[in-house]
């Protein structure tokens, strides 16, 4: 099995030792994705909408790096901080994915900064 870590350009630093994606046989797995900027800064403070649009558009450039679209991405695990978002966070969600729907599961928790509303992490099979 050969593996390659997908790296879009304007990528930050992470917080953490990881990468924005790694490929394996075709298949693409998305870190935990939170609505950060470049310099890990969480972006649209008290929005969960807007925060879930960044979030998708980040997962997107990953997925697209790897060669692949929002189509091909099988499973989303999301973490929201309250469930008071969820809503919100699905109206936008299913403009991201509005034909076949991707299996997921979702979950209230705490997240790595306080600001931060939702996070997702995804797989896509592109190969």
């Amino acid at each position: 099995m050969s593996k390659k870590t997908i790296l879009p350009a304007g990528t930050g630093k992470p917080l953490a030792p990881y990468v924005p994606g790694s490929m394996a046989d075709g298949i693409v797995y998305v870190s935990g994705t939170l609505p950060f900027d470049k310099d890990n800064n969480v972006v649209h403070v008290g929005d969960a909408s807007a925060q879930t649009r960044h979030v998708l558009e980040t997962i997107k450039g990953v997925v697209e790096e790897a060669g692949g679209s929002m189509d091909d991405v099988t499973f989303n695990m999301i973490m929201l901080r309250d469930w008071s978002d969820y809503a919100a966070i699905n109206t936008v969600y299913a403009e991201y994915f509005p034909g076949e729907k991707p299996a997921r599961y979702c979950i209230q928790c705490g997240l790595v900064k306080p600001d931060a509303l939702i996070e997702i992490a995804s797989i896509a099979h592109v190969g």
